[in-house]
């Protein structure tokens, strides 16, 4: 009779199958193409990196198979590879490496083995690059070298006393009858262990959407859909449609204003155009102004107004409002230049005298006249000021990713990017000018540009002048100053007195050392209840490269510490936090530190320090924190918050995940040892080998999808406040991920990105 087997013996050979047919050699971003457009890559890089007698260099290998970035261990498995197929055609192991160069027939031959799906040909391969004595077993130094060349490939910092300790630690795991050495099927056994998790609550989450498309009507899919897009952005939409409301209604009204008067026989719908757009200009240009009062903003986010304008989005608003001026000067401009003063100029004279003769006090112009005016100087001039500080205002020219030569370089940057914006202080005076003589209009109560710009430019003056005030008022001295790995500079500052802030918020800083006219903005990393002010600082930019530097002359000298000014607290997304009982924080990067002083909160409401037990403020039930790096030395300046949460959350509040994406993610061939080593010690002692922390470090990039799924399996029906801060291309990721996660599931995902 044949065996039977039992669910649960099916269940374990499955997880092991499964394990095991993970483990890869080809990246699974490469793969995922399909098998012939994925050799057809290889071979042209084969094309590129072969020599002129047409065969690969042994050391471009690892660039042909697509591991640029892996050469030693793709020269490892280059070894591995050739003594297989040595051995399976009886070829001594010498004479396979005394061949060097690699033809397209064993490149073929060595894809083959690299792409073979079988679990046992992986597992061999994977164990003969542990081997490297090829007699079969696994010695304690074998495996050590394994370790190392793992690191290596994975760009991580493990030192030679380390690699012997994990390698110590996978031996007792693996060699239980301690006989100093093991086999492939010891190895097999304790990788089947490292099954991927199953996606078991997608089942979970899809069979309880509100917006099913299966269980719903076409239209009832979409009415739903709808609504729950209009719930998520309704402070978005009215404020917008009121925005673009207003602007039609002004250029419309000054338009047919236009349209009766006299000059209109001669210039026709161009003047139209003209005066409309500069209707809409005169809107604009005061509406710039009041994102950019950020002390204005935050008292105002505290009102009840807060819950009905989108603060948060002040940013995008006013380079939103930019665009439109950009638009506005190219139709009032161009309405002017190509088409009413050639009209004017080249009119008949007793038309010209009949209808604009007054206006120009009985002289024709000519277009060159008119040009040269001061109307038309102040028009041009302000429009070469505007073009000067938009174009550096871009990502390209202010985050310097144009990468210019010498002496180009220093046009782009912060600083130009700073120093340029101020070039609208000329421009809003030449609008007055420009304003007050205009050809067409003469009355005083029709010039009404100095009426739509004075709150604004009143409100902004007066918030550089409280700036300067502050720095007078708001005096700090640095306690500590540290540089980590990853150009990182913490300060620790004393907190003035009556400073008071929120979790969430930022500060601007001035170093008059570096600059006594800029001020750069920082996320606050400590808690209100802390003794200290903290921030941390990315060396990003020119400011910030030369505070590094600062700092790192006076070798923690605190009497040669600069001077630092500090303006604030200003209020962010993040702020918002205590609205939502369940939060999911994002950051990459730097972008960790608008969420530490959250986190450093929560701690504190939790161990229950006098200023927290009075407060009326409710704090998050359940708190995610996601953050993502690229650099292992990043762990070093974040350290402290990982061991804070790890040793005082005791009721289990906040729930963290690391990510470090030098490494390849789970199931690469690179990456396994490295996972093995990890999970055992983190087993062993809590503490993970790569944070040096008892937090667990995820290797790779999160997958966002099974994130969300996982957050609305666990908290249906709950309202989840998703805050972000990092790269612009990963927010247009995660917000769409939140929107269709809201749309699917009864959770309702709210996005919101740190701005500032």
């Amino acid at each position: 009779m044949p065996v039977v087997e039992d669910e649960d013996a099916s269940a374990a050979r499955n997880n092991v199958n499964s394990a095991l047919e993970g483990l890869r050699f080809i990246d699974k971003r490469t793969a995922s193409a399909g098998d012939e457009a994925v050799w057809h890559r290889v071979m042209e890089r084969f094309e590129k990196l072969s020599s002129s007698d047409g065969k690969l260099p042994p050391g471009r290998f690892g660039a042909c198979i697509g591991m640029p970035e892996s050469e030693e261990f793709a020269a490892e498995l280059l070894g591995v590879l050739r003594r297989r197929r040595a051995h399976s055609r009886g070829v001594t192991t010498s004479a396979v490496e005394d061949r060097h160069d690699i033809g397209k027939d064993e490149l073929w031959d060595l894809w083959m083995d690299l792409t073979d799906k079988t679990t046992a040909s992986r597992m061999q391969i994977f164990f003969d690059l542990c081997d490297r004595d090829r007699d079969g077993k696994i010695s304690g130094s074998e495996l050590k070298s394994a370790i190392l060349l793992s690191a290596s490939a994975n760009r991580l910092s493990i030192l030679d006393e380390q690699a012997e300790e994990y390698a110590a630690l996978l031996m007792e795991e693996l060699d239980r009858e301690k006989k100093g050495e093991v086999g492939i099927s010891q190895l097999e056994s304790l990788l089947s262990k490292r099954a991927f998790e199953a996606d078991s609550f997608r089942q979970h989450y899809q069979s309880h959407h509100p917006c099913n498309a299966e269980r719903l009507g076409r239209l009832q899919f979409l009415a739903c859909s709808t609504k729950n897009a209009f719930q998520e952005d309704w402070r978005r939409l009215w404020i917008v449609g009121v925005w673009f409301g207003a602007m039609a209604v002004l250029f419309m009204w000054k338009s047919m204003q236009y349209s009766y008067r006299s000059g209109f026989e001669v210039m026709g719908y161009c003047v139209s155009m003209a005066k409309g757009a500069a209707e809409t200009l005169k809107l604009n240009m005061a509406l710039i102004l009041f994102p950019v009062c950020r002390n204005t903003i935050t008292w105002l986010r505290s009102t009840r107004l807060g819950s009905v304008i989108p603060f948060d989005d002040s940013i995008s608003f006013h380079k939103t409002v930019a665009g439109a001026i950009c638009l506005g000067v190219l139709i009032h401009g161009g309405a002017h230049l190509t088409c009413d003063f050639p009209r004017i100029a080249n009119a008949e004279s007793k038309t010209f005298m009949r209808t604009l003769g007054r206006d120009f006090h009985g002289c024709q112009p000519s277009m060159l006249g008119m040009v040269m005016s001061v109307e038309g100087v102040t028009g041009i001039a302000m429009v070469i000021l505007m073009a000067v500080s938009f174009l550096l205002a871009t990502n390209l020219a202010r985050k310097n990713r144009l990468k210019l030569r010498r002496p180009f370089d220093k046009l782009t940057g912060f600083n130009v990017f700073w120093y340029s914006h101020h070039l609208f202080a000329i421009v809003y005076a030449l609008l007055i000018v420009h304003s007050t003589l205009l050809f067409l209009t003469h009355k005083w109560s029709e010039k009404t540009t100095w009426l739509y710009i004075l709150v604004p430019t009143v409100l902004y003056i007066g918030e550089r002048f409280l700036r300067v005030s502050r720095a007078c008022v708001y005096k700090v001295d640095i306690v500590q100053a540290a540089i980590f790995p990853g150009n990182v500079l913490s300060l620790h500052m004393t907190k003035p007195p009556g400073f008071k802030y929120q979790s969430g918020m930022y500060i601007f800083i001035q170093c008059p050392s570096i600059s006594p006219f800029e001020w750069h903005p920082f996320s606050i990393t400590s808690a209100p209840g802390d003794e200290h002010l903290s921030v941390h600082v990315r060396s990003l930019g020119d400011w910030t490269e030369e505070i590094m530097r600062t700092f790192a002359k006076v070798h923690n000298d605190s009497r040669l510490f600069p001077k630092l000014y500090i303006d604030g607290p200003y209020g962010a997304a993040a702020q918002d936090y205590r609205k939502y009982d369940v939060m999911l924080l994002v950051g990459l990067g730097i972008g960790a530190t608008p969420f530490i002083s959250i986190l450093r909160d929560m701690l504190n409401t939790q161990t229950g320090k006098p200023e927290y037990q009075q407060s009326p403020r409710r704090c998050p039930s359940h708190a995610y924190f996601y953050w993502v790096t690229k650099e292992q030395g990043s762990f070093q300046w974040f350290k402290g918050v990982m061991n804070e949460v790890a040793e005082m959350d005791h009721k289990a509040v906040i729930e963290m995940h690391n990510y470090l994406t030098c490494v390849h993610e789970e199931g690469d061939a690179r990456s396994a040892l490295i996972t093995l080593v990890q999970a055992l010690h983190h087993a062993k002692s809590g503490v993970d080998i790569v944070s040096g922390t008892r937090v667990r470090t995820h290797f790779a990039r999160p997958n966002w999808n099974k994130v969300f799924a996982r957050l609305a399996a666990n908290h249906p029906g709950a309202r989840v406040g998703v805050f972000y801060c990092g790269m612009a291309s990963a927010a247009k990721e995660l917000e769409g991920i939140a929107w269709t996660f809201s749309q699917r599931t009864s959770t309702r995902f709210e996005f919101r990105k740190e701005s500032f």
